[in-house]
């Protein structure tokens, strides 16, 4: 099963890494404990939209700009899973 929480953890990093920026400083900005996002980002929390929209704030990345590249992401895990469906869907994410 693809967890939206954890693609959405994946762009918002993308999107901090792409520009040069610690986690502690979007934390700040968005004003979010530096914890909470490291588990945003690694799809261990899910985000209220409050809070995501002040990560998108903080990184001045639209909010449909996040979902839009979210839904690309799901996607394409689902397409993986559809041609490989007897394989678990992180087997066949991790071998991409």
């Amino acid at each position: 099963m693809v967890l939206v929480r954890g693609l959405l953890g994946d762009v918002l990093r993308r999107k901090r890494l792409r520009q040069g920026r610690t986690l502690r400083e979007v934390s700040a900005d968005a004003r979010v404990s530096l914890g909470y996002l490291s588990e945003v980002e690694r799809g261990q929390k899910e985000a209220s939209s409050e809070l995501l929209a002040a990560i998108c704030t903080a990184l001045d990345v639209p909010l449909s700009t996040v979902f839009a590249e979210v839904s690309e992401d799901l996607a394409r895990e689902e397409a993986l899973v559809l041609a490989h469906p007897t394989i678990e869907p992180e087997v066949v994410a991790s071998a991409a």
